[in-house]
């Protein structure tokens, strides 16, 4: 078992005054840090098997390196190991966060890339998340979106053999529905409320992400899968870059059986039954 007191003064050259266990986090545990030398720092400890939390610290230094959005700077990473910054604030978004959430984004999914991926497989909830680059979204979310997080559910065993077919015939249809948008866009991957903090009307920080360069609208979808953002939100994003009708009434709802699948894959129960009924309802 790690030594964390002793992890912590080698690799950032100050001991720790107090540990005090945090909530949350699908990765390790977390705990809040206090230095004897006044900085506070957040620490995950990734003590399984499989230790995945350098990614986790690659993705909070890309987006730092690439954007301006709001990420605890990392102190340190290893497999087993994530030393960042403390950050201030929780997870309550009256309307000028919200405000402020959208400006934040707006200007994270202005970053392009020549393709939709990443140089590196990333993260989300824990599970592997394949980003090889591909020229087409479409083929993108087919593929490396919903036909492989369908797979993981069906190998874990929580998601029927007859749904994840569905979702292949689904898959073939997508074009029916959706198109290429204009450029790839970096997305945070996982903006959802306990992984966004805000003090009063403005946003702290972003944490947990799940990096990569999308269709800006799979994010915006997943912030009203679990009721994120609402209103405020989107009426800023709007002024700033426009939505295209149809998002609201057919599009959210296609993108999100993403995220539902990785809870599939996560929990499977209900889930499996959020995924059913967004199949029913486009005919499969």
């Amino acid at each position: 078992m790690m030594n964390l007191r002793a992890e912590i003064e080698s690799e950032v050259g100050a001991a720790a005054a107090s540990i005090a266990p945090l909530s949350g986090g699908c990765v390790g545990q977390v705990y809040r840090v206090r230095l004897v030398d006044g900085r506070v720092l957040a620490a995950k400890v990734d003590e399984s098997a499989h230790p995945v939390l350098a990614v986790e610290g690659a993705m909070l230094r890309a987006l730092a390196e690439l954007s301006e959005l709001p990420v605890p700077a990392v102190q340190f990473c290893s497999d087993r190991l994530l030393l960042m910054d403390f950050l201030p604030g929780g997870s309550i978004f009256p309307p000028g966060a919200q405000t402020h959430a959208a400006e934040l984004l707006a200007a994270l999914h202005s970053i392009t890339a020549p393709a939709f991926g990443l140089e590196r497989d990333t993260l989300i909830g824990g599970l592997r998340q394949p980003n090889s680059w591909t020229d087409s979204w479409l083929d993108f979310f087919r593929e490396q979106r919903l036909l492989y997080m369908a797979a993981e559910g069906a190998r874990a065993g929580r998601l029927p053999h007859s749904v994840r077919e569905r979702v292949a015939a689904f898959c073939d249809r997508l074009d029916d529905w959706l198109a290429e948008p204009e450029r790839p866009s970096l997305i945070h991957g996982d903006v959802w409320t306990t992984n966004v903090l805000a003090v009063s009307d403005r946003i702290t920080g972003f944490i947990d992400p799940a990096i990569y360069f999308a269709h800006p609208e799979i994010e915006l979808a997943f912030t009203t899968l679990f009721g994120t953002f609402g209103e405020p939100f989107f009426k800023r994003y709007q002024e700033l870059r426009p939505i295209p009708p149809g998002f609201f009434e057919e599009r959210r709802d296609i993108y999100n059986l993403y995220p539902l699948l990785v809870h599939v894959r996560l929990f499977g129960g209900s889930y499996v039954n959020s995924v059913d009924r967004t199949l029913r309802r486009f005919g499969f």
